[in-house]
């Protein structure tokens, strides 16, 4: 999971530019993962927190990966910040 402090830091800003993953295991990839341990049950959270600078200045980027995409609420959630 991850959370997004701050309205510099939408949800679109994860999915293709900060780094960290905040989307589970699917298609039966957990079976890669290792063997079960104590961290298994520990929650693992990456938190997002961007000024409007640093958002502006990515804004272009997320906004083509997500039209690339054809996620086109994902590209007006980062115009809608640019101004």
């Amino acid at each position: 999971g991850a959370m997004f402090l701050g309205t510099d830091s939408p949800e679109p800003l994860g999915d293709y530019f900060a780094g960290p993953n905040h989307v589970l295991p699917t298609g039966g990839t957990a079976k890669f993962y290792s063997v079960l341990n104590v961290e298994t049950f520990m929650k693992k959270t990456s938190i997002i927190a961007y000024t409007n600078k640093a958002l502006l200045e990515a804004a272009d980027d997320i906004i083509a990966m997500a039209e690339a995409e054809g996620l086109r609420a994902h590209a007006n959630a980062i115009r809608k910040r640019q101004g």
